[in-house]
């Protein structure tokens, strides 16, 4: 039996391995087992474990274990693992978020070792299966950017993820807030494709000039960066400082009221530019009224210059409203609330639409006196991209 299974054990995979020496036991009979594993080395379990797959019926061709065999992921033994990873990379993730390819100037074993600190026992190599899985990549350095980015860039991102990281501990609400490109409505071409018969494209027209009966749909967003809910107000007017507050109002009354109803403060992250701009003064103002109509103590950080699709909003709410509507023309205001409203992912993004039929003065100018009553407090880390708006005393 040695001699046999001396010259068979390099051919035999493990399944075969453990049927032949289930085999021998059987045909020896009472201490079988025994005897096969003293003289094959094979360990009592897995013969046993023979025994039964040569009581069960075949595996399929090629197959080596039953469905779901073998050693389980490391994220179903420790769930949190994933987040914990994520927690690591985040202050330092780099790359195009808009792409979905991502990459860390983080090391895996540095990975691993910082991970196994925290209580997740995992080696450097799994820890780079988790980062390919969650389409990460080892990149190198390409010369593509002419001029220089500001020189507190990375501070600011830093600066913005512990304190939204901080807000969040607390139980308070963390929004990402800006405007998603404006979209003409008519029979116009969107871009993407989607599933038709063969030979049978959608047809459009040709010229895109601005219908002035149907005009434009301006979508203005908030998404709530903890539980992964967004919200849209589609605007009809002008992109404007007031408008951008106003859809910050009817967040906070449709939805974020009831989410946090123990809130005390709120924290706005927003690109540095556009109507919710770091230099607008209306901006401030309306968020202001909003503070002393809430008594919320509103806290805002702005990107700095250049780094709009850092932004949340932009790779976690809007790239995915973007594609739910790809190929479809927006012929009308009520189309695009309900594409927006019936955008969905895997991970649980709902979004909650409606349409803003105000109107919004372009132009407004904030006197010098409006602005110096403002309960305004800038950081001392950028002023100009942080600050403190605290709600005012209600007057008798």
């Amino acid at each position: 039996m040695k001699k046999t299974y001396v010259l068979l054990s390099p051919h035999l995979d493990e399944r075969m391995r453990r049927l032949w020496g289930a085999a021998q036991a059987q045909a020896i009979g009472h201490g079988g087992i025994t005897k096969v594993q003293v003289v094959t080395g094979l360990s009592r379990p897995c013969i046993t474990r023979g025994m039964k797959d040569l009581a069960a019926s075949p595996l399929s061709a090629g197959a080596v274990r039953q469905p779901g065999g073998g050693r389980k992921r490391v994220t179903e033994h420790d769930p949190a693992l994933l987040a914990a990873l994520d927690g690591l990379i985040e202050p330092t993730q780099r790359g195009d978020p808009m792409r979905g390819l991502r990459w860390t100037c983080k090391s895996t074993r540095k990975l691993a070792k910082e991970l196994t600190t925290h209580g997740h026992a995992v080696s450097h190599t799994t820890v780079a299966e988790e980062l390919h899985l969650q389409q990460y990549s080892l990149q190198g350095n390409r010369k593509t950017q002419e001029g220089a980015a500001h020189p507190d860039r990375n501070a600011q991102f830093l600066y913005i993820h512990e304190t939204a990281s901080a807000v969040q501990k607390r139980g308070e609400p963390v929004i990402s807030i800006d405007t998603k490109k404006k979209e003409l409505l008519g029979h116009y071409k969107n871009g993407g494709q989607e599933w038709a018969p063969k030979g049978a494209p959608r047809k459009v027209k040709v010229p895109d000039f601005l219908d002035k009966q149907l005009g434009k749909a301006i979508p203005y967003g908030v998404y709530d960066i903890a539980k992964n809910k967004g919200f849209v107000s589609v605007g009809i007017d002008h992109d404007t400082g007031e408008f951008a507050v106003q859809t910050i109002r009817r967040w906070w009354n449709r939805v974020g009221r009831a989410a946090y109803p123990k809130a005390k403060q709120l924290y706005i992250t927003a690109d540095g530019g556009g109507s919710n701009a770091s230099r607008s003064r209306l901006f401030k103002l309306e968020l202001q009224k909003f503070a002393d109509e809430t008594q919320l103590r509103i806290l805002v950080s702005h990107y700095p210059p250049g780094t709009s699709k850092w932004n949340k909003i932009e790779h976690r709410m809007f790239c995915h409203i973007t594609a739910n509507w790809r190929a479809v023309p927006l012929e009308s205001r009520e189309i695009v609330v309900e594409l927006i409203s019936h955008t969905t992912t895997e991970k649980g993004l709902s979004i909650q639409a409606e349409l803003d039929t105000n109107t919004y003065k372009k132009g407004r100018v904030v006197t010098k006196k409006e602005f110096a009553a403002l309960a305004l407090t800038r950081a001392a880390f950028h002023g100009e991209w942080n600050y403190t708006l605290a709600p005012r005393r209600k007057g008798p």
